[in-house]
């Protein structure tokens, strides 16, 4: 099935909103593996390795988001460009409503801490996310319109620590429901496309050394 049939299979006898990503999507590189456009979910496994050197757990846990349907799924190192390559990513694409976070944490980056409190509490004046003792977790090169609609669009769902391949398909599973099921406390379901058009951008500054998403 092409990209384009599984966007006309979601809109077609279930009510549910689907719309086409825009043209860029998805317009930063990173270490992810691109797979439904259409789907609801995207997961990102932090990574606590050089990257020539990534677990083959990691790898498993990515490979189990993309071949659960994600339209994203891959390795987020750094709490700073790391998260502005997810955030353009994810806006560009109004359909992806959720952000599974899995893998282990990162020592010093802190990233999983810091998504998650990007997520609960954004950024100050200054693009420092809120509430998290990450090594610098400045989000310096987006506009604040997408750090905002990132964390309107997405609903974060917590799986860090989990290294069960399984558990991360049955998240994206969940997140596909047309009806709410219970996952892991939380009552998931697919809302259909966030209800404004995509974003699309990349990150302003010269970037030397990619980092991740």
């Amino acid at each position: 099935m092409t990209r384009e049939d599984a966007g006309r299979a979601a809109n077609s006898g279930q009510g549910m909103l689907k719309t086409r990503p825009h043209p860029d999507y998805p317009p930063e590189n990173g270490r992810y593996v691109r797979g439904n456009d259409y789907s609801p979910a995207a997961v990102a496994i932090v990574l606590n390795a050089d990257e020539d050197k990534i677990p083959r757990e990691i790898e498993a846990l990515v490979r189990a988001g993309v071949e659960a349907g994600a339209a994203l799924s891959g390795t987020v190192q750094t709490p700073n460009i790391g998260f502005e390559k997810i955030i353009c990513n994810i806006v560009a694409n109004p359909n992806i409503r959720y952000l599974i976070l899995g893998g282990p944490e990162s020592q010093g980056h802190l990233t999983g801490e810091a998504l998650k409190a990007l997520c609960a509490n954004g950024v100050d004046e200054k693009k420092n996310i809120i509430g998290t003792y990450a090594l610098n977790p400045f989000l310096f090169n987006l506009p604040n319109e997408f750090i905002e609609r990132f964390r309107k669009q997405v609903t974060l769902i917590d799986l860090q620590f989990e290294a069960d391949p399984a558990v991360i398909k049955k998240a994206v599973w969940a997140c596909y429901q047309e009806n709410p099921v219970e996952f892991r406390g939380n009552s998931l379901c697919d809302p259909g496309a966030y209800p404004e058009p995509p974003l699309n951008g990349k990150i302003t500054r010269r970037i030397t050394r990619s980092a991740v998403s």
